[in-house]
């Protein structure tokens, strides 16, 4: 599953697509020269058109709308925060120095903290374990137990699980750690994009979860002048990738 994930992480890439038509379409030169030229024409206005930022931005918002954050809370019901992996730097990056390194979805670790603030009873549960295909030198685990230390939250009130690589581990394997009663209320707080595969995957493994989103893509609107080939590229990636994951999760009757 985890190999088939990585295969769709790349096949969700509108810009591996826009380098395949040029591949083609320069190997069809020599002997089909119009269909060559069609497809190099094909290729160009693929990729023009990935930076026009209304379009992913409307398959974002309808993941993100799904499962908004509650309008009031009671902390005091929740036994702790489930925060999904994902929001970290790979582990090369980490190393020669002492600072953390977050990425674009770094909202996934700074959400909780205010709430770890607010009820002092909350414990943080962080999955994630080796999100990389080749094993790296530090899990995405142990990166989050060097982030919340710099941040001063108490060792006591961290729960880590290491071994997942998916969603669907997560869920799963987050489930058989000791002192963790999934039957309990938990927020889970993961990507508002990601939410919906997320909730879905966390009650399928017998969790009883409230969805906590953080690190939104997209507003209420997006202007239609808006445009950028990186952004725009970037965003068709993750759409793409989350909607034809929950499909798979779907299907494989894991969410």
């Amino acid at each position: 599953m985890f190999v088939l994930a990585k295969l769709l992480a790349f096949l969700t890439q509108p810009l591996a697509w826009v380098v395949s038509l040029l591949a083609l379409g320069l190997l069809l030169q020599q002997r089909w020269r119009r269909t060559g030229r069609a497809l190099l024409w094909g290729a160009l206005a693929l990729l023009l058109l990935q930076g026009w930022e209304p379009l992913p931005d409307a398959l974002l918002r309808r993941l993100e709308q799904q499962h908004p954050a509650p309008a009031q809370i009671e902390l005091q019901n929740y036994a702790g925060v489930i925060v999904l992996g994902g929001a970290l730097e790979s582990s090369y990056v980490w190393e020669g120095h002492q600072q953390p390194a977050l990425n674009g979805a770094a909202e996934r670790m700074t959400a909780a903290l205010p709430l770890l603030q607010r009820a002092p009873q909350l414990r943080l549960l962080f999955t994630g374990g080796e999100g990389e295909l080749l094993a790296s030198a530090m899990s995405e685990a142990e990166r989050a137990r060097r982030f919340y230390a710099t941040q001063g939250v108490d060792p006591r009130r961290l729960v880590f699980e290491s071994a997942s690589r998916t969603t669907f581990e997560n869920a799963v394997l987050s489930a058989a750690l000791p002192g963790v009663e999934p039957t309990r209320p938990w927020l889970l707080l993961t990507s508002a994009w990601h939410m919906p595969r997320a909730m879905a995957t966390f009650e399928k493994a017998g969790w009883n979860v409230t969805p906590w989103p953080a690190d939104y893509r997209a507003g209420l609107a997006t202007p239609w002048h808006e445009y950028s080939l990186a952004r725009g590229a970037a965003k068709w990636h993750t759409a793409l990738h989350e909607h034809l994951g929950l499909l798979v999760y779907r299907l494989r009757g894991r969410a």
